[in-house]
């Protein structure tokens, strides 16, 4: 077990997960504001009005995609303090958003010029490709985006691979680059002026220039200076195993106690899978480890992994951390294998804590005796939620309302960290609104990203 380092709390003034969220929303309103003068003062000849409401959508479009990647660049200063799995939410729904804009940006165009021009719909399209410059490539990535939008609907998603549905989604950035030749192009408001020429080639450079930091530079300078390794794997039941992860100048990576990296295992039947794992014990500087519950293909071959494989880790990621506590008490509560961030939280914090671990049987309380020792060395409560869901016990549901409210009557004193399977995270997030917990108090990490 790691030497428990204690971490004091010191509440800032401005809530890092406020100021996360207005730097990149003002950030967001400030480039529309910018776009939407550069669309007033470079107006179109003779124009009719779907036409002008297609370059308004066109224009939009553009905001949307850089904001799209933008939000997938895993940039550290931004995950810390919203989290990976809000802003791949926020991906997600955006990126429907750039969908439908993309759309109307096409249809409003198309009948706009037909109107100005006399011409068939049909024939008016069969103009644009064949005599604009950069339309057939804005047609291919439009193309490419709806592709990857039915992908990533949900009845498409949960038939795919993480690894298949990632490699489909690199698309998106063959997509950016056919939409950024068609804007050069026929964009008034790119050539509109020196200013607008210079706006529209920071605001790419920008944005690509994010997802080429956050996704590629800093995760193998990350590698190449700390030279993962894997040092032990350990059983810790028949289907729960930890893995030991050391390297060079560990005490150097900015990893908290209750974030998660992106782990790929160096094997030759491993290398192409990639999963998100919590750590499940504070880093000490020494070493990193992980533990996993055999629950799909990828993590059940975890025990086979054998000591000295490399292994290409992406992270730290992650806002579930002490970090965002906003009172001096804590309550932890987490379901199943979801415990291991919540240990790893437990050996940091400090305060009074207590721990509420729910799980059908204490033959399935991973980690219950690591528990049992941290939770004695800070002078915390550990109480086992044991039992299946039905039947109700008196005081209603289990970890329902009346149920958390008996267990810790102080809660509504208490910042929350949850952490478990979705159901039951749901659940519980239900329970704490019914109890009026304000929101600013309660914490939940979702590992949507591997889906």
């Amino acid at each position: 077990m790691n030497t428990p380092a204690v971490q004091h709390i010191a509440i800032p003034r401005v809530r890092p997960g406020t100021a996360g969220r207005l730097t990149l929303w003002l950030g967001v309103a400030a480039n529309v504001a910018v776009v939407n003068t550069l669309l007033v003062v470079s107006p179109y000849p003779e124009s009719s009005a779907p036409f002008i409401l297609g370059r308004f959508f066109g224009v939009h479009a553009a905001i949307i995609l850089a904001l799209q990647l933008l939000l997938i660049a895993r940039l550290p200063w931004l995950d810390r303090r919203i989290g990976m799995d809000r802003l791949t939410a926020w991906h997600r729904w955006t990126g429907f958003t750039l969908i439908w804009t993309i759309l109307a940006h096409a249809t409003s165009i198309v009948v706009g010029l037909a109107m100005m021009s006399g011409k068939t719909l049909s024939g008016q399209v069969i103009d644009l490709v064949t005599t604009w410059k950069g339309v057939l490539w804005a047609m291919i990535a439009a193309g490419l985006l709806l592709s990857i939008g039915i992908v990533s609907a949900r009845f498409a998603r949960r038939r795919l691979s993480y690894e298949t549905w990632h490699v489909l989604h690199l698309g998106t950035y063959v997509a950016v680059l056919l939409a950024l030749t068609h804007q050069i192009a026929v964009g008034t408001t790119f050539t509109a002026s020196p200013f607008a020429k210079a706006y529209w080639w920071t605001l790419w450079s920008v944005a690509l220039g994010a997802v080429l930091a956050g996704r590629v530079l800093l995760p193998l300078w990350r590698n190449l200076r700390h030279r993962f390794r894997v040092a032990r794997v350990v059983p810790e039941s028949d289907n729960v195993v930890s893995i030991y992860v050391t390297g060079h100048r560990l005490d150097r990576l900015p990893a908290q106690a209750g974030q998660f990296f992106l782990w790929r295992f160096l094997s030759r039947d491993r290398w192409w899978q990639t999963n998100p794992f919590s750590l499940s014990t504070a880093p000490d500087g020494r070493s990193l480890r992980l533990t996993a519950k055999a629950v799909g293909t990828g993590s059940a071959t975890l025990r086979q992994v054998r000591v000295g494989t490399r292994v290409f880790a992406e992270g730290p990621y992650g806002a579930f951390t002490a970090m965002h506590r906003t009172r001096p008490a804590t309550l932890l509560i987490a379901g199943g294998v979801g415990v291991t961030p919540i240990r790893s939280l437990l050996e940091t914090l400090d305060g009074h804590v207590v721990v509420l671990y729910r799980v059908r049987s204490v033959a399935d309380a991973v980690l219950a005796d690591e528990l049992r020792a941290l939770a004695d060395a800070r002078g915390a409560e550990l109480r086992l939620v044991t039992g299946p869901s039905r039947p109700v016990p008196p005081t209603g549901p289990i970890l329902g309302p009346d149920h958390l409210l008996e267990l810790v009557p102080d809660i509504r004193d208490r910042d929350v960290f949850v952490c478990g399977p979705t159901r039951m995270t749901s659940a519980v997030l239900h329970s704490l609104r019914q109890l009026r917990v304000p929101q600013r108090q309660v914490h939940t990490e979702r590992f949507g990203l591997a889906g």
